[in-house]
């Protein structure tokens, strides 16, 4: 099934990418009783899919890089025969879901079916697991998961950057372009099963980042959620990524963004601003990204444990029977516990070499204390994983020979699949547990050994130990895990720090038993409470709650490939029609017409700030027009703008936000009549001093009516984050002076209370009123919040009961934003194109030629 989507990616890709048809579409199933889906059919392939009616029950589709399946063929038989994977985090989150929630998964089998069978596992997989895996073809699969996924992608997001070959790989086009490939076939799996009207999509870590556009791009309203599960990394290391701003806007076409904690969300809202100049905001503990009129919601929570799963294994007898073994094999020595995947990040060398470091200093511990370490099998191949697996083999190795005499040996390492019993068994006799990652996600190891440290009664019953026998555990965890800021009671370490770890050791061992027991009771009600199905439920609140608005905005897919994003807007604010606004200029004939200057005639982006002749120009066909009223209202000082628009004689203006104003270039300047004492001066511009020497890039703007702080040359983070406390400094010193403190766009101004852009509006249609000459046509562009009141004082107007008849108001934006104007334009080549087309428009009803209609409003329509 080849979508549309995968032309529009061609486009994207550099040099010549091949994104094959998904290799197998599951037969066709009924999905509702007595309808027959066919997602092959010829409907399906000019975009939009075929929707299900919408009495189908809602689903909730998990989509993660692998089934939570095991799966094996029968020798004998040469059947598949599969079975659920217990242990898979994405089976337990149901667990999260209402009773009775169909679940739905897609993902890939961790074996390899041959192709003559994918048709008959699918049908099996559908029907007994609620299953549909995706088939990767090898070529891709091996360059999607080993080769862009865990050589390039994976060590980034854990900050290791490619510094040469011997070092990591480096970023591999065709690499990437098997990555996209790989998404759009989860895409179009996705589609094949799902409901976009009522059904749920949760998409699951970094190996399907790309997913939110391949499914946004066919559902414009699909209820879509993703989560990270591994580190995000600062914008230092994430701005390397070649394809960094593709998976920052695939990642916002989710509804929902999850990470395990403030940290790596911080990181990923830091990224957003700095790379696509994105701010966010909170309000009432939600986190909140506005992106083309949608607001793409942050959720911070870490994942939990199944607490049921681990109590069943902690009461099976094959744990017992494991937990007698181990008890026997280290009986009179203390256990320390390590369980780590065999990669480059789990610090396993360094936990040996504080294990070392601990020898040396306490000569005691010698023959008592053993450091067990199980190594998972490492998750993918690579020079990296050898090599890591030599170092930590050979100071194992150096280790033992220097502390180690017969019958005893400090460190062991359990290299080989060891079952959840025998884990769980050596979980619960180890007095410490640690975890010494240098970089990881969220790491539930230290949950699961703190859970196993509460015991069962049949456990404690198989080693004899009294059930009322206070329960301890002591955990020591690196401060660069998820779960590290979770487990307030762990000793947390830098794992570089070799003898800080050692340190950390011997506290862990030697603290109190009371001091255990309270440690351990604090992690425990921790874990019990928050666990993966309160995690899932959560999550999926949120998402409920992200995407509660969906149906009451309209919404249009822009962008080409990657660049695909939906622009959703209420119905009440919509595009300016240039028809519309045409016909009204035209049938009116007194005419207001209000234009904020930077971001709106001008560009914020131009370094030259002066109006271009063509600007000139046009404001002197428009003021040319005896039925128009102009003005240019800015919060630049009156000198700058009588410079620059010297030219245009009937143009008024307004500087400074409406402090000082002039009717046409031959009147005076008129200023505001309230206020002649700068005093407070005084008082606010040593604070934007202070502000300013202390942040680089920013400067102050001194008007006669105000001074304005200016932060968009300085980082920012920095600047946004010095600029909110400098609007609380300046409102503190200045709360008994008559002013007001505002930010705006990269600005905190003081100014004089009562000061605004909308007075400036009040006072141009006030006056057209005491002539005799009420306004008709009123319409007013701007870009800033300063233009907020102008919009506001202009709506104002029509409900003005003494006006003979209600103007056509027409109150315009530039950018798609919350705003109280119901119109908006793009850009300021839209606000140019416009105002170009209203001056060259005749002022009374006349047919206009094709040619003329064309020149004027092509690149706006």
């Amino acid at each position: 099934m080849f979508s549309g989507s995968c032309i529009s990616l061609l486009e994207l890709a550099t040099g010549e990418l091949f994104i094959p048809q998904t290799p197998r579409s599951i037969p066709r199933l009924m999905t509702v009783r007595g309808i027959i889906s066919d997602v092959d059919s010829d409907k399906s392939k000019g975009g939009e899919l075929d929707v299900l009616p919408p009495e189908f029950c809602e689903k909730k589709i998990i989509v993660a890089n692998f089934l939570p399946l095991h799966a094996h063929k029968d020798v004998k038989s040469g059947k598949w025969c599969f079975s659920l994977d217990e242990d898979s985090i994405y089976l337990q989150l149901k667990d999260g879901f209402s009773s009775g929630t169909k679940v739905i998964y897609v993902g890939s089998l961790k074996v390899d079916v041959d192709t003559s069978e994918q048709d008959e596992v699918s049908q099996k997989l559908l029907e007994e697991f609620n299953c549909v895996p995706t088939f990767l073809p090898p070529d891709i699969q091996k360059k999607f998961y080993h080769g862009f996924c865990k050589q390039y992608l994976w060590p980034v997001l854990h900050y290791m950057l490619p510094m040469s070959l011997d070092h990591g790989n480096r970023f591999d086009r065709q690499l990437w372009q098997a990555y996209l490939s790989a998404n759009k076939i989860f895409a179009d799996k996705v589609m094949e099963v799902i409901n976009p009207e009522v059904d749920y999509v949760w998409v699951h870590d970094y190996h399907l980042l790309i997913l939110p556009t391949f499914l946004r791009k066919h559902f414009t309203r699909v209820k879509l959620a993703f989560f990270l599960h591994s580190p995000f990394p600062s914008s230092e290391i994430y701005r390397t990524l070649p394809v960094r701003d593709e998976i920052l806007k695939a990642l916002l076409n989710a509804d929902l963004i999850g990470f395990h904690t403030f940290d790596y969300a911080r990181h990923f809202l830091s990224c957003c601003s700095r790379m696509l100049g994105l701010d966010y905001e909170s309000k009432r503990g939600y986190i909140g990204l506005e992106y083309f009129g949608r607001t793409v919601n942050i959720k911070i929570l870490s994942v939990g444990v199944h607490m049921g799963r681990l109590q069943s294994v902690l009461s099976h007898p094959l744990t017992s029977m494991k937990a007698k073994e181990i008890q026997d094999q280290f009986q009179g020595k203390k256990l320390v516990l390590g369980v780590d995947d065999m990669d480059i990040f789990k610090g396993i060398s360094l936990k040996f070499l504080a294990l070392e470091q601990l020898l040396l200093q306490h000569p005691e511990l010698l023959g008592e204390l053993v450091l067990v370490q199980i190594i998972n099998p490492a998750r993918s191949t690579g020079k990296d994983v050898q090599e890591t697996k030599r170092e930590t083999y050979m100071t194992a190795r150096r280790i033992n020979e220097t502390f180690g005499f017969p019958g005893y040996e400090p460190v062991i390492i359990i290299d080989r699949s060891v079952s959840i019993h025998e884990k769980t068994a050596y979980y619960y006799l180890a007095e410490c547990c640690i975890v010494n990652a240098v970089r990881d996600g969220m790491n539930l190891i230290p949950y699961k050994y703190t859970v196993s440290r509460q015991g069962s009664p049949k456990l404690d019953e198989a080693l004899k130990a009294s059930s009322d026998s206070p329960r301890t555990s002591m955990l020591v965890v690196s401060e660069f895990i998820g779960c590290s800021p979770s487990l307030s009671g762990a000793i947390r370490v830098n794992p570089w720090d070799v003898e800080a770890v050692a340190d950390a050791l011997n506290m862990a061992i030697t603290i109190p038993d009371s001091e255990k027991k309270l440690r351990h009771e604090k992690h425990y009600r921790y874990i019990s409470s928050h666990d993966v199905a309160y995690w899932a439920r959560s999550f999926l609140q949120d998402l409920e709650l992200a995407c509660k608005d969906h149906h009451s905005k309209h919404c249009w897919g822009i962008g080409f490939g990657l660049n695909f994003r939906i622009l959703s807007l209420s119905p009440s604010f919509r595009k300016l029609s240039i028809d519309r606004i045409l016909a009204a200029y035209r049938r009116t004939n007194r005419r207001a017409i209000f234009l904020d200057y930077d971001g709106t005639v001008v560009s914020r982006f131009s370094i030259s700030k002066t109006p271009s002749p063509e600007v000139i120009s046009v404001l002197n066909n428009l003021c040319s027009d005896p039925k128009n009223t102009v003005f240019i209202v800015s919060g630049r000082g009156k000198n700058s703008l009588s410079e620059w628009f010297s030219q245009c004689e009937n143009l008024g203006i307004a500087a400074e936000h409406g402090y000082f104003i002039r009717w046409s270039g031959t009147s005076d300047w008129e200023i505001y009549p309230l206020f002649a004492d700068y005093d407070w001066k005084q008082i606010a511009e040593p604070v934007m001093k202070l502000y300013t020497e202390a942040t680089d890039g920013s400067y102050i703007e001194a008007k006669e009516s105000a001074l304005v702080w200016h932060h968009q040359d300085a980082d920012p983070d920095f600047g946004s984050s010095q600029a909110k406390e400098l609007l609380d400094h300046l409102e503190s010193v200045l709360a008994n002076e008559p002013v007001v403190v505002k930010r705006g766009q990269q600005i905190v101004e003081v100014k004089p209370q009562g000061v605004s852009k909308g007075l400036v509006a009040q006072k141009a249609l006030s006056r057209m009123i005491s002539d005799g000459k009420p306004a008709d046509f009123v319409m007013c562009i701007g870009d800033d919040r300063s233009d907020e009141d102008m919009f506001e004082s202009i709506l104002n107007i029509a409900n003005d009961s003494s006006l003979p008849a209600a103007p056509e108001i027409f109150a315009c934006t530039v950018g798609q934003k919350p705003s109280k104007a119901k119109y908006y334009l793009d850009d300021t080549v839209d606000v140019m194109n416009l105002l170009r087309g209203l001056a060259a428009s005749p002022s009374c009803l006349k047919p206009k030629s094709n040619v003329e209609t064309q020149f004027s409003f092509e690149s706006v329509v």
